[in-house]
């Protein structure tokens, strides 16, 4: 388990640096871009609180958090019922 978490918050890392990179490159592609918009989702738990600049990062950051929680409860239901498949 301790190595599943480890490669997730590795890959996540890595995603983000690879995110930042793209957007970039597309700035600079784009730098006669007539409005920058942009957002940030924070996970507290099982709570997101979601914030940006346009409708359309607003509702990209909505999804990511669905399938954030989604992917947790996952998680959490696993580690529950890995115990009782190990005995």
């Amino acid at each position: 388990m301790f190595f599943i978490g480890f490669a997730l918050i590795i890959l996540g890392i890595a995603l983000y640096f690879i995110a930042a990179i793209i957007m970039f490159l597309r700035g600079i592609r784009e730098s006669e871009a007539k409005r920058v918009g942009g957002g940030g989702l924070i996970m507290l738990g099982p709570i997101p609180i979601i914030f940006g600049t346009d409708r359309e990062a607003m509702k990209t950051l909505i999804i990511l958090s669905i399938v954030l929680m989604v992917i947790a409860l996952a998680f959490i239901l696993i580690a529950g019922w890995l115990p009782l498949i190990m005995k």
